[in-house]
């Protein structure tokens, strides 16, 4: 059974993975919680907070400048398309540790599922926020329709939501088992919940694989049918987009994102609460990168030659400096990927994850907002609100993030 994306290590690891594994061990930061920064992120929150309620209570009209040609816009393109492929780290990092057999890099797996969790949960606040009749969000649960694409993602994205969830469940299992203490009278729980926490570890313990290998499948089918979507817009997508390739390069552009990310979160991870630097883990991990953005690359630039488009990206054209810094974001940081200084040194290593994940979120807003032409008269840019709700949902996931490294076990403990 491979390990567990929780605590639990691998009983078929090689002795000298077992012996790396079982020395690394996870624990809750316990730093003070309400710092300036976090009071930083409820600011920007409540901000958001202001334009939501007139949201829901009065139409996207009151606070989008969504119209008839443009019914998606940031919302959409940025946090739904880009966080789905920004969460792909838990995806990628499981595909890495478990698949591939790199057990060195288990302590990486925790955050990268944690963050990959945080990220599912804001994606489907956005699908809310973005739905006129949000109320109604259910209905692609159980009124069918097999010929849609958005019914297998809103079906795939409820699954490895939960997927996500109970991958989680190990870390509030660690903290919590044979140290509950409930106040005054609650006191006499403390044993059953225990004993649930006990039952809960060895029933994890025999299923997770299931979970882990459901998690993977799952991801292949989302990742890739967001593609798929923007397939039947044949008129008003920029050529430089329009692809039957679409899915399979959206599947591998969050793939190519995922280990990326996982460096950005892990380098200001360590910055940020004063942790030692993960080099050698981020750097290692860095060298399954190419692996995804090489195909990608190839496939990217070749089926636009192959497609004759190529001429398009250098009329001029708005579309066509798009697509050039897009392909710049993905080609300058896979030669930085190839050298040995990049894995060697922090900042370095952070600039070309960073150029990466700039490069997923470029190639997502080329596709869903800036490779879209809707006919003349009608433009769209987001509003204010729209910004401050964005930014909200990324302040939320922040603070998420940190209190959970902060009271669970989820970063390897230093000495």
């Amino acid at each position: 059974m491979p390990p567990s994306v929780g605590s639990w290590p691998s009983t078929t690891v090689s002795t000298s993975n077992r012996k790396e594994t079982a020395m690394s061990k996870a624990a809750p930061l316990r730093q003070k919680f309400f710092t300036p920064n976090v009071m930083f992120l409820l600011f920007i929150m409540f901000l958001g907070a202001l334009f939501a309620l007139p949201r829901f209570f009065f139409g996207f009209g009151s606070v989008t400048n969504l119209n008839p040609s443009y019914p998606m816009g940031i919302w959409i393109a940025f946090d739904v398309a880009c966080g789905v492929a920004l969460a792909a780290g838990g995806f990628t990092t499981a595909l890495v540790v478990e698949v591939f057999g790199k057990h060195k890099y288990h302590p990486l797996l925790r955050p990268a599922i944690l963050t990959a969790f945080i990220g599912y949960m804001l994606v489907a606040m956005a699908v809310a926020f973005d739905l006129g009749r949000w109320y109604y969000i259910w209905h692609a649960l159980v009124y069918w329709n097999g010929n849609s694409v958005l019914f297998e993602v809103a079906w795939c994205v409820t699954l490895y939501l939960t997927v996500l969830g109970v991958e989680n469940i190990p870390n509030v299992i660690e903290e919590y088992k044979g140290n509950v203490h409930l106040p005054g009278k609650l006191a006499s729980f403390n044993g059953p919940l225990d004993a649930l926490l006990g039952k809960a570890d060895t029933v994890l313990r025999r299923i997770m694989v299931f979970f882990v290998i459901g998690g993977i499948v799952l991801s292949f089918g989302h990742k890739s049918s967001l593609g798929t979507m923007m397939l039947i817009a044949s008129y008003k997508l920029h050529e430089l987009w329009l692809t039957p390739l679409s899915p399979l390069l959206f599947l591998l552009s969050a793939m190519s994102g995922g280990i990326p990310m996982v460096i950005f979160e892990g380098t200001l991870a360590s910055k940020l609460f004063g942790r030692k630097s993960e080099i050698d883990l981020l750097g290692g991990i860095s060298r399954y990168i190419p692996i995804f953005l090489i195909p990608f690359l190839v496939l990217r630039i070749g089926d636009v030659i192959y497609r004759g488009a190529l001429p398009s990206a250098f009329d001029g054209s708005l579309q066509g400096m798009a697509f050039l810094l897009e392909i710049a974001l993905f080609a300058g940081p896979l030669v930085m990927f190839l050298q040995k200084q990049t894995r060697e040194n922090d900042w370095r290593l952070f600039f070309s994850a960073l150029s990466v994940i700039l490069g997923v979120v470029t190639y997502r807003f080329n596709v869903f907002l800036v490779g879209m032409d809707m006919g003349p008269g009608w433009d769209y840019f987001p509003s204010v609100g729209e910004f401050a709700i964005t930014f909200a949902f990324i302040a939320f996931g922040v603070l998420l993030y940190k209190f959970a490294v902060n009271y669970l076990p989820i970063l390897e403990e230093q000495h």
